[in-house]
């Protein structure tokens, strides 16, 4: 089931030029300062800007250059390269005299924190890796800038389009926080299963389409040294959660998600979240290895590219993230999840298309004026086939991919997607609107995978977790329908 905000086939295809070849978090930050209630309105960016002597068909958001622009970038699968040599000098070029600071970090949250709490805020921010900032608890502090004032502005590519009509719906839509538009969301990632395309051609083997044909190939792999699945269990772990959460929406449909996003009452011990979790635990106890649960997403991916593991679960950043480790010969593909059970509500070639990579813009900061402009920036085409150069990933930019020499694994993700058709798995938003929930429920997974829970331990521990949230009236809550 797809909705007008969500990502279909055609849409997608359609929108990022590849059409043609037929042929990938963040979000209790603030548990120190966070307020109850609902989220303070957004500061309006642009209400400023709109008054300036500086706006003009040249520059709609009112730049200041003599303000200098502070970016902190996650520098961790897509590295940070993408802003140093693309959208830092676009910036720059537009406004003449500019001065820039650049900071790239794998910390986020331990770099940003104390500056949030402090009030000493850089302009734009990307949000992602394992510390990702609570973005439910910093717009409820009214930390995040509206981005209305962008969506409305020209676009740099087309002055009579605004940039809201140069993108693809989901960026906006699945990014909402209380109704308003606080975060941008600018990767389009596939999440599913990876795996050497290579290895299987040179051994013969079939992509596994059944739970039991998944177990079977677990046999023959383990007869080679090689373990069917494993996941990081530090820095990363929470790529599990995503794989059981994807796979209890291919056997009970997406209402399984919207269920878990809605804190409705016993989603999380639902029959499909169970089956979910029983089977991922039955991989991980006959064809996994614990070793692995001390491992961290890096660590695992070099064992993943040795041969010692068959599927890693990932997004579309992977591999970008280890094109300097990756041997010659490995060539990355994407596999949907295989069917658990016969009954399942989704076919077997479904799989999680979604939009990513949070960015936002500091209401408080020193200058909110030029971090909407950096956006637009962000979102040229010039901006956006820059970032798919520098990352191998695509961007929420209608048809910036075009012309681009595409990865083997990226042309196998549009493979993946057009094969789907409409079966696409939603997203799961809790994991920005509860972070402390999708912390929770990975941080209890590795204890699940390590034997030392059971599965109903497990679900009710995570679902105990969900019911004091939902509770708790100090916490704004998000709903979806679809």
């Amino acid at each position: 089931m797809t909705h007008p905000g969500e990502i279909t086939r055609r849409q997608l295809l359609r929108r990022i030029g590849l059409t043609a070849i037929a042929a990938g978090p963040g979000a209790g930050l603030l548990t120190a300062c966070a307020t109850g209630g609902g989220a303070e309105p957004a500061a309006s960016a642009g209400a400023s800007a709109a008054a300036s002597n500086l706006v003009s068909a040249a520059n709609p958001l009112g730049v200041d250059a003599k303000k200098p622009l502070e970016v902190v970038i996650f520098s961790g699968g897509y590295s940070d390269a993408y802003a140093k040599d693309v959208h830092e000098p676009l910036y720059s070029k537009a406004h003449a005299g500019v001065q820039i600071k650049h900071v790239g970090t794998q910390n986020i949250g331990t770099q940003l924190r104390p500056r949030f709490l402090s009030g000493d805020v850089p302009d734009v921010v990307n949000n992602s890796g394992p510390e990702a900032l609570d973005l439910a608890a910093l717009a409820a502090e009214g930390h995040l800038a509206d981005l209305t004032p962008l969506w409305d502005a020209p676009s740099v590519d087309d002055p009579s389009k605004k940039v809201r009509d140069t993108i693809t719906p989901a960026a906006i839509e699945n990014a909402k926080l209380n109704g308003q538009d606080l975060v941008l969301n600018y990767t389009v990632s596939h999440r599913a299963l990876w795996y050497d395309a290579k290895l299987f051609a040179a051994k013969g083997w079939t992509l596994p389409e059944t739970w039991e044909e998944f177990k079977a190939l677990g046999e023959t792999a383990k007869k080679e040294g090689i373990v069917l699945f494993a996941y990081p269990g530090q820095k990363g772990p929470y790529y599990q959660l995503w794989n059981m959460l994807y796979t209890a929406a291919k056997i009970g449909g997406n209402q399984v998600i919207i269920d878990i996003d809605n804190l409705v009452d016993n989603a999380w011990k639902s029959e499909a979240v169970k089956a979910s979790v029983t089977a991922w635990l039955e991989i991980q106890t006959a064809y996994g290895d614990k070793a692995y649960l001390g491992l961290d997403h890096t660590q695992t991916q070099v064992k993943h590219l040795q041969h010692k593991v068959l599927f890693y679960p990932c997004g579309s950043w992977l591999e970008n993230e280890m094109v300097k480790d990756k041997p010659k010969d490995f060539e990355y593909a994407i596999a949907p999840v295989p069917s658990v059970t016969a009954a399942d509500k989704m076919p077997y070639g479904a799989i999680q298309v979604g939009v990513g990579e949070n960015f936002v813009v500091a209401a408080k900061g020193k200058n909110p004026q030029g971090g909407l402009e950096y956006f637009r920036i962000m979102l040229s085409k010039e901006g956006a086939k820059g970032f798919t150069e520098k990352t191998k990933n695509l961007t929420v930019v209608n048809g910036a991919a075009e012309g681009l020499d595409l990865t083997p694994g990226l042309v196998s993700a549009a493979k993946a997607q057009d094969a789907a058709g409409q079966d696409i798995i939603t997203d799961a938003r809790f994991e920005g609107w509860y972070k402390e929930l999708f912390d929770f429920a990975w941080q209890q997974q590795n204890t699940l995978m390590a034997g030392r829970l059971t599965v109903d331990e497990y679900l009710n521990r995570v679902q105990k977790k969900a019911d004091d949230i939902k509770a708790d009236s100090s916490i704004a809550k998000q709903t979806r329908n679809v």
